[in-house]
């Protein structure tokens, strides 16, 4: 039996009372450090290169920027969730306006061609409508290099469109610790066979399932 604690972590109800704690206390009681091929795989395909530009989409975690900083890399922070709620509202169905999908990516990925070597997507990119997604995914294709290796986590429980939205903080190169931030609604399931359609013009998709309803994916452009 799972402490409650860590219950939300797979999609099941915590049973603690809203409003008793605050956002801070509970992220911190609900932290869970698991062990992450997704994220070994990412390090792996970096190793014995320094000087590279990484973009992290999970916003200013200092753990995360101290870590890639400390291998010798450039990071890049973008708080993409948070910036798509601003624009967007929460929820999918506001997510379909061309000029609006058009201001947003350029609010968050107007980079030059070809200026990374690397991004964390972690799991901002299965909240997402099919349009925002489809001209997402196509900026992160214009934006990063031949031989970038991106990680992206999407929760593979087909059962229900909600999922744990998640904070990921890097503590080893195959080791994550994870703390909920609350619980979103997908636009879409996540299947191995539409990932690879939506990753169509990168060169490759791995995928590592795990235990906790998370499909950890490596895509190569």
């Amino acid at each position: 039996m799972l402490p409650d604690r860590f219950k939300g972590f797979f999609g099941e109800s915590s049973g603690n009372n809203p409003g008793r704690r605050s956002s801070a206390q509970e992220e911190k009681e609900t932290q869970l450090e698991r062990q992450s091929r997704g994220l070994e795989q990412f390090f792996f395909n970096i190793r014995g290169v320094e000087g590279l530009s990484i973009l992290d989409l999970g916003g200013a975690v200092q753990e995360n920027i101290e870590f890639i900083a400390n291998l010798g890399h450039r990071i890049t922070t973008q708080a993409f969730l948070q910036t798509l709620d601003q624009a967007f509202g929460q929820g999918s169905i506001t997510q379909t306006d061309p000029a609006q999908i058009e201001a947003f990516l350029a609010q968050q990925l107007s980079f030059p061609d070809q200026t990374f070597d690397g991004v964390l997507l972690w799991d901002t990119l299965q909240y997402m409508s099919p349009a925002l997604l489809a001209a997402t995914v196509e900026q992160l294709h214009r934006i990063t290099r031949p031989g970038c290796y991106m990680l992206g986590f999407f929760n593979s429980d087909d059962k229900g469109l909600s999922s744990p939205n998640m904070k990921f903080r890097i503590a080893k190169t195959n080791t994550l610790h994870l703390s909920q931030r609350g619980q979103r609604n997908q636009a879409q399931p996540f299947n191995n066979r539409n990932l690879e359609r939506l990753f169509v013009k990168f060169d490759s998709v791995k995928f590592f399932l795990t235990r906790e309803h998370l499909r950890e994916v490596i895509i190569r452009r």
